[in-house]
């Protein structure tokens, strides 16, 4: 950010730039988190009632893990 975009952001926010993208990335990481446990739940549910085999809830699980860490490698770096 130039100087005068960092200024007008900050006089109109009233925040640095740099903590609404901490605020931004912690609410994203939250919202998946959330996402996260909700789909496993419902997975482990589905498995546990014989709705879906073994394959497909490690699927999900699986799944979750790769999105998570292509998320954090994308956001944290």
């Amino acid at each position: 950010m130039t100087a005068a975009q960092f200024s007008a952001f900050q006089a109109s926010s009233g925040i640095v730039p740099a903590l609404m993208a901490t605020v931004l990335v912690g609410l994203v990481f939250a919202v998946l988190l959330l996402w996260g446990a909700w789909a496993i739940r419902t997975a482990y549910v589905g498995w546990a009632e014989s709705r879906i085999n073994q394959r497909q809830f490690l699927g999900v699980v699986l799944r979750f893990i790769a999105l998570y860490l292509v998320l954090t490698l994308f956001l944290l770096s």
